[in-house]
């Protein structure tokens, strides 16, 4: 039998094409800050019930899609080079019950691989969302038929005394005044007074049906703002709570939200632990990215744009 030439296996190792790899969907401006991230491409090992984390090593946050597990996984990129998004929906709209799709992880006890939420000076949400049903949805919650719920849940992190609904940062619609408009919400201190950035213009025109929008939230904790952004522009509106509601003027500095860890993340409506509906989202979200600190609007432009473009 011939013999192999010395090195001829270690030569054709070197001279045959690599492989390419697939672009990031992060511009590397902000790649350090993000903790968790989620593409609804990679099921957990041995679970296809729960979507992996692919932020992140050491805060590794595996979520459960509830209630309709991996049929969840729909092929609908928001964007070039996404496969597929989350499909959320309610079941049964009619009928008090817990079958909601949505998706998320709840501990009462804090999830440790949050941790950098916990005493945080600022942070930010980012995702793609695009509007799929009736919104907002049904009260399932109600014997009337015809009662609506007062907002839609998109993407949040749990405060550290969480039920599974109150929120240290949330994108979402909520009613003010009447209507219903596009916002963000915060909470620095547990237990203690939200501020949110409430859209001017009505959330549908922000949020056309059947629309793929790039959403995205800043929070400033030591500083006391909020930044919401469409598209990557900023959204014009204004604070619905007037004064202090953070209580950050004054010493001591700097301002964080409390030390506790998360209760965890909420998706497509509240109570992740599927013990009660509430704010149910008949929606499809992708790109999901929960960063430790505030980006700036270039910040958040330029991660739009980088996806929007292919990743380059």
């Amino acid at each position: 039998m011939r013999k192999a030439l010395p090195g001829l296996c270690l030569v054709l190792a070197l001279t045959a094409p690599a492989q390419a790899q697939p672009p990031s969907e992060v511009f590397p401006g902000i790649a350090a800050a993000i903790v968790h991230h989620y593409d609804f491409e990679h099921p957990l090992a041995g679970d296809p019930e729960k979507e992996d984390d692919i932020g992140r090593a050491d805060s590794r946050t595996p979520i459960s899609l509830v209630n309709g597990g991996a049929a969840m996984r729909v092929a609908d990129g928001a964007f070039p080079g996404s496969k597929t998004s989350l499909q959320l929906k309610q079941v049964r709209p009619n009928s008090k019950s817990n079958d909601d799709w949505k998706a998320g992880v709840h501990s009462s006890s804090g999830v440790a691989s949050m941790k950098a939420f916990g005493k945080a000076r600022g942070m930010s949400i980012m995702t793609w969302v695009k509007i799929t049903g009736e919104a907002p949805a049904r009260n399932s919650n109600s014997s009337g038929t015809g009662d609506f719920y007062g907002a839609i849940g998109f993407a949040g992190v749990l405060s550290g005394d969480s039920d599974g609904h109150a929120a240290r940062a949330l994108l979402e619609t909520e009613n003010h005044n009447g209507a219903m408009r596009l916002i963000a919400l915060g909470r620095r201190v547990d237990g203690s007074g939200k501020q949110f950035w409430v859209s001017n213009a009505d959330w549908k025109t922000l949020m056309p049906q059947g629309k793929w929008v790039f959403l995205a939230g800043t929070f400033d904790f030591d500083n006391g703002t909020i930044g919401l952004y469409v598209d990557g522009k900023p959204v014009e509106g204004s604070y619905a709570v007037k004064g202090d509601p953070w209580k950050v003027i004054g010493p001591p500095e700097p301002d964080t939200t409390s030390a506790a860890n998360p209760r965890g993340i909420k998706i497509g409506g509240s109570h992740p632990q599927n013990n009660r509906e509430v704010n149910a989202c008949n929606c499809r979200l992708d790109g999901l990215l929960f960063l430790d600190r505030v980006l700036t609007a270039d910040e958040v432009r330029a991660q739009y744009e980088w996806v929007i473009k292919g990743r380059r």
